[in-house]
Order: structure tokens, then C-alpha cells, then sequence
């Protein structure tokens, strides 16, 4: 098995592990980016360049600011205040982690269903009506679906990109 054959098995395992860690609320993204790096670095860096890292790192980052922003802006699309973005921001994280012992859906029920208390909870806590809070946790249910979708586009991209230089290489 030559370098470069190591390499793209790298890669590949690298980016199929991402994928399926992004519903998770995982970091997927950065595996795909290390699995960039590594390959990469296997190769000398010959066809994925330091400047396409680079890229495959500014991509996973707008991948966690649009996931952020997203959260934010369906609670607030949905009646909800910034106060009901973090509660949608921090319920997710806390819903995602208690979930993690029932296998392969406990995180991702986990951090819907966070999101949704969250946001309900914190946006409860502001407005003291029940309507609003529960309108705004659904929100933060839609954006956490949308955030999902866009960083598993990006992580799609990347791969698609990364797998495309590096057999081209």
C-alpha cells in the first residue's frame, strides 16, 4: 500500500466519520479538517495544499458561527427574544450530552428536545406566557434542523473537494 493510497483511505475515514458525527451535534467538521491535515501531511502537502487547509478550516468555523447564528435567529423568527437563543443554544449542549448513553438517536433527541426546553424555559422566564415560549422553542427545533442541514452540506463540500485534489494529486 502506497503513501498516497494510506493517505485517501485517511481521508475517507476521516470524512465519513464527520458526516456521522454532525447530527450528533458533534464536532464533525473538525474531523473532517483533521482528516484533511492528516492527508495532507502524508503527502507532503502535494495536492492539499496548506492553503486548502486553511480553507477546509475557515469552512468548519463559519460552519460553527452559521450554527450559532441559525439558533439564534429561528427562536427569535418564532416570537422568542436573544434571551430564548441561549437558552435554544445552551439547552441543545445539555440536551445532547444527557442523551449520549441511549445509543446511536440519544444525542440527537437529546439536543432537539434541549433546544426546544431551553429556548421555552429561558424565553418562559422573560415573557411569563406559555403561547410565546413554546412558539420559541419550536424555533430553536427548526433551527437546530437547519444548522444540522448546512453543516452537513459544508462537510459534504468538503469532502467532495478534499477527495477530489488529493486523487487528482
Amino acid at each position: 500500500m502506497t503513501v498516497d493510497n494510506l493517505a485517501t483511505i485517511l481521508l475517507l475515514a476521516a470524512s465519513a466519520g464527520g458526516l456521522l458525527l454532525i447530527p450528533f451535534g458533534l464536532p464533525g467538521l473538525w474531523l473532517i479538517v483533521l482528516g484533511i491535515f492528516g492527508s495532507g501531511w502524508l503527502t507532503h502537502f502535494r495536492s492539499l495544499t496548506p492553503g486548502f487547509v486553511a480553507l477546509a478550516v475557515g469552512l468548519a468555523l463559519l460552519g460553527e458561527l452559521v450554527e450559532a447564528w441559525i439558533g439564534f435567529r429561528f427562536a427569535r423568527r418564532y416570537g422568542g427574544s436573544s434571551r430564548a437563543g441561549w437558552g435554544a443554544l445552551l439547552g441543545g449542549l445539555v440536551g445532547a450530552v444527557v442523551g449520549v448513553p441511549v445509543p446511536l438517536v440519544g444525542s440527537v433527541i437529546g439536543g432537539f428536545a434541549g433546544a426546544f426546553a431551553g429556548a421555552a424555559l429561558f424565553e418562559y422566564t422573560r415573557a411569563r406566557h406559555s403561547n410565546t415560549a413554546a412558539r420559541a422553542g419550536w424555533g430553536a427545533v427548526l433551527g437546530r434542523a437547519a444548522a444540522v442541514a448546512v453543516k452537513m452540506g459544508l462537510g459534504v463540500a468538503m469532502m467532495v473537494a478534499a477527495l477530489f485534489a488529493a486523487l487528482r494529486g
